[in-house]
């Protein structure tokens, strides 16, 4: 704010918060957005201005007393381009830096912590890396990078936080991501602005900003036991997804050690990147990307698996490194049929291996 003098901003932003008129700043983003904001509601003061005072001289100078016969007046190219250039000028200042920041907003820093959370009616339930989860809270350390993987288990939802200046859709089906940093320790609202159903109005919680010691501790006392990574490990081999992703030659899916963040060859020809959407959409609807080399064997778990299984299932393939630990499983979850190939296509698309079968409650897999 080196453009706006500091005596001025600090009783501005100081009387719009004591009157409850504005939202405090407490990310690093928030005030590049208040500059904006600004900038925007100055120039649309200084507009509507002039145009209160060329309405009312004209009203004065050209009424009908002074000229009673209409006179014809000829345009001048010079005011019409100033009037037009001026604003041109200004709506583009106004563009850029909008976008500037837009981008900023939604590219997260690469060292950011990663936080799930997961919109449904009428809640928001937030998935800590280590395990720990919150219901219409959310606890984060101060000056670290935060980026948010949103999703919705039902309707269209939106997450925001306005003493952080973000906002963010949760859409059913697919993840959106945005980014802050809280530079303030303390508590702050959290809102559902997009009208999601009858108690939308009670879908709301808090942030609260931690030193780095406290929420070191928040995460000691709140911990589950397990970290994501661990659940999503635990679900992947219940379901028996090791006995088709391995190490072994005739492993009849895919190895999935390190394939976060590579480049995969399709059966169609393309390629695709591993990324969190992709690794949902192979759990979901296996059919949709098959990987080069193995047939479309794997089945759906669409419409059987809650938002938070698949979450930990990406986790648990966003963080293997190795297929040591899968092989290491196999003498108690191989139980496929005998002398089913790999490249035979199931009955109906829908056959899945016996040990999965026979789980009573199937949460996930993923895909071949």
């Amino acid at each position: 704010m080196d453009h706006i003098s500091p005596v001025i901003w600090q009783f501005l932003v100081k009387w719009m918060t004591t009157f409850a008129l504005f939202p405090p700043e407490a990310s690093k983003i928030a005030p590049q957005m208040d500059a904006l904001y600004f900038f925007m509601v100055l120039v649309s003061l200084i507009g509507l201005t002039i145009v209160i005072l060329l309405v009312t001289t004209f009203s004065i100078l050209y009424r009908k007393e002074r000229h009673p016969v209409a006179t014809q007046i000829e345009g001048s190219t010079l005011l019409e381009a100033t009037w037009t250039i001026i604003p041109l000028g200004l709506f583009l200042v106004m563009f850029v830096w909008g976008a500037l920041i837009y981008f900023r907003v939604y590219t997260p820093p690469a060292n950011a912590m990663n936080i799930y959370v997961v919109g449904k009616q009428w809640m928001w339930k937030a998935e800590h890396p280590g395990g720990q989860h919150e219901i219409n809270s959310l606890h984060i350390p101060i000056g670290k990078p935060i980026q948010l993987t949103l999703i919705s288990q039902d309707v269209f939802h939106s997450f925001s936080i306005p003493a952080f200046r973000v906002k963010r859709e949760a859409i059913p089906g697919r993840y959106t991501s945005v980014w802050f940093e809280a530079t303030e320790i303390g508590t702050y609202h959290l809102f559902c602005t997009q009208y999601c159903g009858t108690n939308h109005s009670a879908m709301i919680g808090e942030v609260v900003v931690q030193s780095p010691e406290d929420y070191r501790k928040w995460l000691a006392e709140s911990t589950s036991g397990m970290s994501l990574a661990q659940n999503g490990e635990r679900l992947f081999a219940s379901l028996s997804c090791n006995a088709c992703h391995n190490s072994r030659p005739d492993a009849r899916g895919p190895s999935l050690a390190s394939v976060y963040g590579s480049k995969l060859a399709l059966s169609s020809g393309g390629s695709v990147i591993a990324d969190d959407a992709y690794l949902r959409e192979s759990i979901l609807n296996p059919s949709q990307h098959i990987t080069q080399g193995y047939a479309p064997i794997m089945p759906t778990y669409q419409g059987q698996v809650s938002e938070e299984g698949v979450i930990a299932l990406v986790e648990y393939i966003k963080n293997l490194n190795s297929d040591y630990r899968i092989d290491q499983t196999l003498n108690t979850t191989d139980l496929l049929p005998e002398g089913e190939g790999k490249a035979a296509p199931p009955k109906g698309g829908q056959a899945a291996p016996k040990a999965a079968s026979r789980q009573t409650e199937p949460q996930g897999v993923v895909k071949p």
